[in-house]
C-alpha cells in the first residue's frame, strides 16, 4: 500500500511540476526517490 500512495503522490507532483514528457518523467523519478528515501508513506 505504501508504494501505491508513494506512486500517487509522485504522479500528482510530476503532473503539477513537469513541463513536458521528459520533464514529467524526471520529476516523477525524483519525487519517487525522495518519498521512499525519507519513509514518508510507511
Amino acid at each position: 500500500m505504501s508504494k501505491l500512495l508513494r506512486g500517487v503522490a509522485a504522479g500528482w507532483g510530476a503532473k503539477k511540476l513537469g513541463g513536458g514528457c521528459f520533464g514529467t518523467v524526471v520529476v516523477f523519478l525524483v519525487l519517487w526517490w525522495v518519498l521512499g528515501n525519507f519513509d514518508i508513506f510507511k
